[in-house]
């Protein structure tokens, strides 16, 4: 890649911001360009310096004939050496440019119309709907059932014994227990009871499992990996026991757990009881610490056992057509992950523009929900700030606008927006919709009896928002949480082609407090820093969340 000197600037300001955060204000720098202008202009680099290194590397490589043969003509038998020595580096140099020929012109794999070609390397211009072709092609998706494969599973009555979860939360939470609830269940050999989805404190929400997921498909695609029974057997008669009874469940699993802890402390208590609950279970299985295959089958029931209801699916379909189409011919759009309601704000503890009656109000509310944390509110200005600089706080609606502003997002594009009521109503929101009008949800995009039939249950809603999210050009979250990271694995999973951007929070609350920034500055940095943050391959790594980057365990080589 060629050497830029604001590029360096900018990656140097972003490892700043990644580090030390509360250094000050980044120095006022040079306004005359911008990333938006186009590649075809030249840039300015009068001196040189730095943008073509190859004199200094030329300097050394000829110096070294100085040392090879100091003094030819001196002696006839030094002479011969040197002139051999000189031949043979001059062939190696030859061999190397003409590999490097090659291949520079050699022809790469892509498609055009379905069928795939052999072509020349063209360097792809940026695009603000996909990532880089040639950036997508190294992995693909291999967690998939194997077909015609036969199944080592033993009958119900021969497995070890029978566990029972229930799935907490929201339904993206309750997603990934049941993913670890499948995985356990496969490392301790026993059947599992079809998870039962608990009400939610928050949503108010009583879902079963048949009203969201399809059941069959549930069952039929893992049965050659785990038993699965859709209810307690009938030889148990008190079921009530399953979900008071301290004898019958398992309390003590601690998070992210190895898969040896379930085969040293809780497999010997199903084998005893025959059938046991686990909970809580919200995220009781690790990810570095469990057999590559665990992981693999997390991703096998995550991306292809776990299918919403056929209606669910069609109506998602349906709202993302009509997103497409909006303008009277097709174009793109974005999905939006606004997180900003008053619970978020609230549990953030983070400072926000407001009035002194807004903060005030939001200062007894979050004394009322959360009082340890609250204490006499003293200590809350200083751990506010620091929040910001480390990029832990949400994102503002007029924070978000300003981003996508910069990043080349024009004024036309079309965004859907997947919230909750966000805090402020109207006048919060009036930034965003300003520089970006066409703003719409899902109430906004069906009619009032399409989205009756998915009223009775909280998690319908919320399934379909993941969906149209899931389907759409662009995915932007602005704040971390299980919707959006699962948002953001899927998509990877799918080939990395889709763009899911992720910002740099902590970088941009240093951009947003800098009086002395231009536009162009500002601008150009959020480009250059979240050209690495749009979905692309990453490796894993120790400790890594399998739900956003299921790269290493779940995707091979292409």
């Amino acid at each position: 890649m060629t050497y830029s000197p604001k590029r360096a600037m900018a990656e140097l300001r972003h490892s700043i911001s990644m580090g030390a955060r509360g250094t000050s204000s980044p120095m006022k720098r040079d306004e005359d360009s911008s990333p938006l202008i186009s590649d075809t202009q030249p840039v300015d680099d009068d001196d040189g310096r730095g943008r073509h290194p190859y004199k200094d590397r030329d300097r050394p490589f000829f110096s070294h004939f100085q040392y090879i043969c100091p003094s030819i003509g001196d002696d006839a038998n030094s002479s011969r050496i040197s002139l051999v020595v000189v031949i043979v580096v001059a062939l190696l140099g030859l061999v190397s440019i003409l590999a490097i020929v090659k291949r520079v012109n050699a022809p790469y794999l892509c498609k055009k119309d379905g069928i795939t070609l052999h072509c020349p390397h063209v360097k792809e211009a940026p695009s603000l709907w996909e990532n880089p072709y040639s950036a997508t092609t190294s992995w693909k998706p291999c967690a998939e059932r194997r077909l015609g494969g036969f199944s080592d599973l033993p009958p119900e009555n021969e497995t070890t014994g029978y566990i029972f979860i229930h799935a907490e939360g929201g339904l993206n939470q309750q997603r990934i227990a049941i993913c670890n609830a499948v995985a356990v269940a496969k490392i301790m050999n026993a059947t599992l009871i079809l998870p039962v989805l608990k009400q939610d404190q928050i949503w108010k929400d009583q879902t079963k499992f048949e009203d969201i997921f399809d059941v069959d498909h549930f069952i039929d695609y893992l049965k050659d990996d785990v038993r699965i029974v859709r209810d307690i057997p009938e030889w148990f008669t008190d079921k009530t026991e399953l979900f008071s009874s301290i004898r019958r469940t398992v309390k003590n699993i601690p998070k992210y757990a190895p898969a040896q802890f379930y085969i040293d402390n809780v497999l010997p208590r199903i084998k005893e009881k025959k059938i046991m609950a686990l909970k809580p279970f919200v995220d009781r299985l690790g990810y570095d610490n469990v057999p590559r295959e665990i992981n693999r089958l997390r991703c096998r029931v995550n991306y292809h056992a776990l299918k919403f209801l056929p209606e669910i699916e069609q109506m998602a379909d349906l709202l993302a057509s009509r997103m497409r189409n909006r303008t009277g011919s097709s174009n793109p759009y974005m999905a939006l992950h606004l997180r900003f309601e008053k619970g978020m704000v609230g549990l953030s503890f983070c400072d926000f523009v407001g009035t002194r009656e807004e903060k005030a109000l939001m200062a007894k509310y979050r004394e009322k929900e959360w009082p340890r944390r609250y204490k006499n509110g003293t200590h809350l200005w200083q751990l506010a700030l620091q929040k910001r600089k480390e990029g832990r706080c949400p994102l503002e609606p007029g924070e978000v606008a300003v981003i996508l502003r910069a990043m080349g997002y024009p004024k036309e594009t079309q965004i859907y927006v997947a919230s909750g009521q966000v805090y402020g109503g109207h006048n919060r929101m009036a930034p965003l919709r300003n520089m970006f009008p066409n703003l719409v949800t899902k109430e906004e995009l069906a009619t009032k009896q399409e989205l009756d039939n998915f009223r009775k249950h909280v998690t319908s809603l919320a399934a379909l928002d993941f969906l149209v999210c899931l389907k759409s050009d662009v995915f932007v979250m602005t704040h971390g949480g299980n919707f959006a990271k699962l948002i953001i694995g899927a998509r990877r999973y799918m080939g990395h082609r889709l763009k899911s951007i992720k910002p740099d929070k902590g970088l941009m609350s240093k951009s947003f407090g800098d009086p002395y920034l231009g536009w162009a500055t500002f601008a150009e940095d959020v480009v250059v820093t979240h050209e690495t943050r749009t979905g692309l391959p990453e490796e894993t790594f120790p400790n890594y969340d399998l739900w956003e980057n299921p790269l290493t365990p779940c995707m091979c080589k292409a």
